[in-house]
């Protein structure tokens, strides 16, 4: 396929464009400074300047795309937003959307510990800029990943990927490396199975469901 990785100079994206190569797919890798999508050239990689707040320049950026997959998030110093431009402009290109959001938030708050929501707090107006993105992605139709703490381990070879209705409540049992992230995303723009929906990417199989009623769209 035909992949362009947003925020690809990022520790996210470039687990993703890295996996993405590896798996032969063709790789648009779009960042705001491509030197520092330290991914080796490849014949499958174009590296891509653009910002998603300026719509001319992402819009070129996505034209044509089949698939966006996101890697943004929003590093100190960042302008509020972008998590949300980003999304609506991803959309606007008219590919399949594949998005990175946070366990606790948006729908799955209701499904998270109190420990999870209470992490979250600190992140102030992001929570919101994350929430209206989850929801313009997966409005069209798009899946979004709520992925709990992040570190930075290899791939898990129990890696499993669950609807809400079978997330694990524990923040600690949600904990999971960006690199399997990045695999479970990949995995469903191959094998499309959360489309409109939330999926929450784990380090290995929960025992039991303990999450509430299904919360995915």
């Amino acid at each position: 396929m035909q992949l362009t990785v947003l925020a690809a100079s990022g520790p996210t994206g470039l687990s993703l464009t890295r996996q993405a190569l590896e798996r032969g797919h063709i790789v648009r890798a779009v960042a705001r400074n491509p030197d520092r999508i330290t991914v080796p050239d490849a014949p499958g990689l174009t590296k891509i300047v653009a910002d998603v707040f300026h719509t001319d320049e992402i819009a070129s950026a996505l034209e044509g795309s089949e698939l966006v997959l996101s890697g943004l998030g929003v590093p100190k110093g960042t302008k509020p937003g972008v998590l949300t431009a980003g999304a609506r402009s991803a959309v606007a290109s008219g590919a399949r959307v594949i998005w990175l959001g946070a366990y606790g938030t948006g729908p799955s708050a209701s499904v998270a510990s109190a420990l999870n929501r209470l992490v979250l707090k600190g992140l102030g107006a992001e929570v919101a800029d994350k929430v209206e993105s989850d929801a313009v992605v997966t409005e069209a139709g798009g899946t979004v990943f709520h992925a709990g703490p992040l570190s930075n381990k290899p791939i898990s070879p129990d890696r499993r990927t669950v609807g809400l209705d079978a997330s694990p409540r524990s923040i600690f049992r949600i904990m999971v490396s960006r690199d399997t992230v990045a695999a479970a995303m990949l995995d469903e723009a191959e094998n499309p199975r959360f489309p409109g929906r939330i999926a929450v990417p784990l380090t290995r199989c929960p025992r039991r469901p303990m999450g509430g009623s299904p919360a995915g769209r």
